[in-house]
């Protein structure tokens, strides 16, 4: 046997741990460190924009034809549109697992088909595939300066300086002030001249060319000739030439040409002031420590080059992954010193709980170099597996030493011998605890993908701690213990009264069970009916909430205000606010960002980040901020959500618990007063959910009179042109300079609604035209946002924050409405959390019934039995029987970590149960047939043998999660349910375990 051979050559054991210790550290060096594991969210976002177009005119015209084209997209889980004005967003959702590569690839060759059907001045919509890493690692808020030069100095170096981290793929920015060239005519010299706008837009384009590079021979040498007559500048412009009735005249003698800042969609704030903000991107294979450190050191560099700029870091998710891995990291120290205090109150000395410890290190590293090579990056999940895993890497090494010191003396034949007896129910125990994960992979959504990770943690961390307990410990047990042969009954003074103590309970346990047998068994009935009682009415959420200090409030002041009376009303909220923040950033209007991490918004909508002090501060600004919006704006919608880190956008938690779906019954979407009826009714009958009113715009509508036109003699093109130049959007071309584009304009600058109409127009025979004479003008209210899907279009009700009864009751109101509208107009349809989560918790109990299969599959080849299997698998009714009782005692809703945590609960909890079965069957098959109760004596001895060991590997499993029990941070609010469902399940197994299982064992054998 191996084991033989290594018992003899010790030197060589140590030098090749050596050598793989070595190799694991490095490894360790170069493993990614990052928040969440690197997967592909199946989703696919396409984005649409065409300035000046009305929400119906971006549906009708651009979201509705390319909606129809992606629909064909294979794999399609689910398609989702939003149309607004100016922009549209069509979200494709796939099923997990997806080669989103190859589907990214499709998308865009549906868009290329799809633009035939589009308007042809629109731009070329974007298809962005979205990862776990595109999310920014932080936000840099910029303040200080002039807006125009802070922003060229952005774009043209700050921003090129961060790209140049090798940890860095890409900074998106937003804020930025660029400039414009404005040509403004002076409508009296014009008018005495007889020219209008056209012949100054035909004049500057004449001038502006830029002939192709010519070729001249001259003998044996050939030149190129380029002629260059680009116009790139202010004073290009002012000196272009016009001839008027045969008169030289420059530009600038009727005209006055300027530069200026363009009009901005939005703006960046940040603390009060004026701000430019920038996404920094993290690369997918960069360590989070690293890139914080050499961003910390480029700031300070660039705060001593700009001094009059203040760079100002948020939303910083490496402070999260510090955080949370720095937390995790010392419930790991934590857990490996409980764990070491348990061994040396048990075995006593030295020597023996050193072995064990050291077992620890060695099985980490192993485990690690193992991530290093399968490509798994230390993150918050893979390090909680690790961590799961501390408490039971102990556990092969205590049976394994157990064991042998039970042969008495440490010769090798002891060893081996030992190691043998003990290796296949280990082994076993190892694949029932790594089975339970296999069902994990197969839950919907990027969860299973997601704990793909600590799957693999736990199931590496238990295969090498298997390899060490049966290669590594023996050598130096014998190593150790060879020159003591009297160790195994030297013991510490507390060692020996601990365990006679712990022997006495235990037989005083033992006949309790057996002499109350009937009443056990009524106890287990008892334990599967709570299970059926207990499940329907646990709360049911699809991720356990976690505690925040910053948020994000989006509010739509459901008016047509401009973006600067949209600055004004934050400034005014945020004021309210200032005692509880930290620091806090404003995006008004439309942004710059390229990628989808910011929600687009319109010019009346504002998006803010807050961070406060605590999460209870934070709770008491948004509910000032709501109070303050409910006084003075009351038709305001105001909505808080999570500041955007990974674990939101895998988990899509910021979905409301209810979204009320309202269509028409003979298709379409519902019209505006018919939704707002329905709103209203729901805000009266349910106060106390908040429902936010229905989000509207007005606006105008200019009709042009066909008939007015052909009288007066005005073309289209003519009215569009002459209104676009009031309007002050008329751009002629663009000065392209490096990566800024400074368009020019001619024009006003910008009319006031009430006077535009007041304006003329020339006709073709040179008459001014009242533009009132040709355009009459509505004023109509519609939807801000236009939502579709797979199901037709439709208007939408969101209810954010609702208990699963008041779910149930909004549902049935609803329903009740539409069913007694008399009319038949409605109809409705209910999606949200509150159906997204039961089908997660549906799909785990399917889980939990597929593991408990594998196990029992598992047991069965193993003991050679379909009984024995069923005595230890009653184990795990009364386990979660009793934890679903817990869950419900504090309060804790059923989650997808919560079921998890049962999940793996059923494959530890089993194995001190097949470890003590196993002993039972050896000791029984053993002993002589001719003595008396050769069973329970059996039952007895096997107890007494496996006593020690159970305990310790359960609490060295239990105090190495015993940390978790805190919500300090995300990591361990996210681990908080599986290990508080974990620790219950494993103090209920230990003592099932011990009394219950033997008890059984005893009254299916007994003759």
């Amino acid at each position: 046997m191996m084991l033989r051979t290594l018992l003899r050559r010790p030197i060589a054991v140590t030098m090749t741990l050596i050598a793989i210790v070595t190799l694991g550290v490095l490894a360790f060096q170069r493993i990614p460190v990052s928040l969440m594991p690197d997967i592909d969210v199946p989703r696919i976002v396409v984005q649409m924009s065409a300035q000046g177009s009305s929400a119906r005119e971006i549906e009708q015209q651009i979201v509705s034809p390319m909606h129809q084209q992606l629909s064909q997209v294979s794999g399609l889980k689910s398609i989702e549109s939003t149309s607004r004005t100016d922009a549209g967003i069509i979200t494709l959702t796939f099923d997990p697992g997806s080669d989103m590569s190859l589907l990214f690839i499709e998308v865009n060759e549906k868009i290329d088909r799809a633009m035939s059907y589009l308007p042809k001045d629109m731009e070329r919509p974007k298809a962005m595939k979205i990862g776990a890493m595109d999310i920014p690692a932080f936000y840099v808020d910029i303040t200080g300066g002039k807006p125009e030069q802070t922003s060229r100095l952005i774009r043209n170096v700050i921003s090129k300086r961060l790209e140049q981290l090798p940890e860095v793929a890409m900074v998106d920015y937003s804020g930025m002030v660029g400039t414009q060239i404005t040509i403004l005519p002076d409508e009296m010299k014009m008018r005495a001249l007889g020219i209008s706008n056209s012949d100054i837009e035909k004049a500057i384009s004449d001038n502006n060319i830029v002939l192709a590079a010519l070729s001249i021979r001259n003998g044996i040498y050939r030149y190129s000739i380029h002629f260059d007559s680009q116009i790139i500048s202010v004073h290009d412009i002012e000196d272009i030439y016009l001839q008027i009735e045969g008169r030289l005249l420059q530009l600038k003698d009727i005209c006055k040409v300027e530069e200026s800042a363009a009009e901005r969609k939005g703006s960046v704030t940040s603390d009060g002031h004026n701000a430019i903000t920038m996404a920094v991107i993290k690369q997918s294979d960069a360590q989070m420590s690293s890139l914080q450190s050499r961003v910390d050191t480029l700031m300070s560099d660039l705060g001593k080059d700009y001094p009059e700029l203040k760079f100002n870091i948020t939303r910083d998710q490496t402070q999260l992954l510090s955080y949370s891995m720095s937390n995790l990291e010392w419930n790991l120290i934590l857990g490996i010193i409980t764990a070491s205090v348990v061994l040396f109150l048990f075995i006593g000395g030295w020597r023996l709980p050193l072995l064990v410890v050291i077992s620890i290190p060695i099985s980490l590293i192993l485990t690690l170099l193992c991530f290093y090579l399968m490509d798994i990056s230390l993150n918050i999940i893979s390090l909680s597996g690790l961590i799961l895993g501390v408490g039971m890497i102990v556990d092969n090494a205590i049976i394994v030493i157990d064991n042998i010191r039970q042969k008495g003396k440490a010769t090798d034949n002891n060893i081996v011998d030992a190691v043998k007896e003990v290796i296949m129910p280990m082994f076993s125990s190892v694949l029932t605890t790594c089975s339970v994960f296999i069902p994990l992979i197969f839950l919907s959504g990027t969860a299973g993908a997601l704990f793909y990770d600590q799957a693999m943690g736990i199931s590496i961390a238990l295969f090498c701690s298997l390899a060490v307990a049966a290669l590594v410990v023996p050598v130096y047990y014998f190593l150790l213990c060879k020159k003591h042969k009297m160790l195994s009954k030297k013991k510490s003074t507390i060692a020996d009264k601990l365990n006679i103590r712990l022997s006495r309970y235990y037989e005083s346990g033992m006949r309790y069970t057996l002499r109350h047998s009937k009443q056990m068994l009524v106890f287990f009935s008892v334990c599967i009916v709570a299970i059926v009682v207990l499940f329907p009415y646990l709360r049911k959420e699809r991720m356990p909430e976690i505690a925040h200090d910053d948020a994000l409030i989006t509010i739509d002041w459901n008016a047509g205000i401009t973006p600067e009376e949209n600055n004004r009303r934050m400034a005014e909220l945020l004021k309210e606010v200032k005692p509880f923040l930290e620091t806090s950033t404003t995006m008004v209007g439309g942004q710059d960002f390229i990628l989808s991490h910011t929600k687009n918004i319109t010019s009346s909508e504002a998006v803010c980040y807050l961070k406060c002090k605590s999460a209870d501060e934070l709770d008491e600004a948004t509910q000032k901020m709501q109070k303050y919006i409910g006084i003075y704006y009351p038709n305001a919608k105001i909505e808080t959500g999570l500041a955007a880190n990974i674990f939101d956008m895998i988990f899509s938690t910021e979905e409301p618990d209810l979204q009320v779906r309202l269509h028409r019954r003979d298709g379409g979407r519902p019209a505006v007063e018919l939704t707002k009826m329905v709103t209203d009714s729901l805000r009266a009958h349910f106060p106390q959910l908040g429902i936010q009113p229905v989000s509207t715009e007005l606006y105008i509508k200019y009709t042009a009179d066909a008939e007015q036109m052909a009288y007066y003699k005005v073309s289209y093109q003519q009215l569009y042109s002459r209104l676009k130049e009031l309007l002050g959007s008329n751009s002629i071309y663009d000065i392209n300079s490096g990566g800024e584009s400074v368009p020019v304009v001619i024009g006003n600058n910008g009319k006031d609604a009430k006077v535009l109409l007041s304006n003329t127009i020339r006709n073709a025979d040179g008459i001014d035209i009242p533009i009132s004479y040709l355009v009459r003008e509505q004023h109509a209210d519609d939807y801000k946002h236009l939502y579709a899907s797979d199901e037709g279009e439709f208007s939408v009700i969101n209810i954010d924050k609702a208990k699963d009864g008041e779910v149930k009751d909004v549902m049935t109101y609803v329903t009740s409405l539409t069913d007694n509208d008399k009319n038949g107009r409605l109809q409705a349809s209910f999606v949200g959390s509150y159906f997204s989560s039961r089908m997660m918790i549906g799909e785990l109990v399917m889980v939990l019934v597929v593991a408990l299969l594998l196990l029992y599959f598992i047991l069965a080849a193993q003991f050679e039995s379909i009984i024995q299997p069923m005595i230890i698998l009653v184990e795990v009714v009364v386990d979660v029987a009793l934890v679903l009782f817990a869950v419900w005692v504090v309060g804790e809703s059923l989650n997808i970590m919560s079921m998890i945590g049962m999940v793996v609960m059923c494959g530890i909890i089993i194995n001190d149960s097949i470890l003590k079965v196993d002993t039972i069957n050896r000791i029984y098959r053993s002993v002589s047939q001719s003595q008396k109760h050769t069973l329970l004596k059996a039952i007895m001895v096997a107890g007494h043998r496996r006593l020690k060991p159970i305990v310790m590997t359960s609490l060295t499993t239990i105090l190495a999660i015993v940390p978790f029990l805190h919500r300090g941070d995300m990591g361990s609010a996210l681990q908080f349910p599986l290990s508080f469902t974990i620790i219950v399940g494993m103090i209920v197994g230990t003592m099932v375990s011990l009394f219950f299982v033997p008890l059984v064992y005893y009254m299916l054998y007994r003759k």
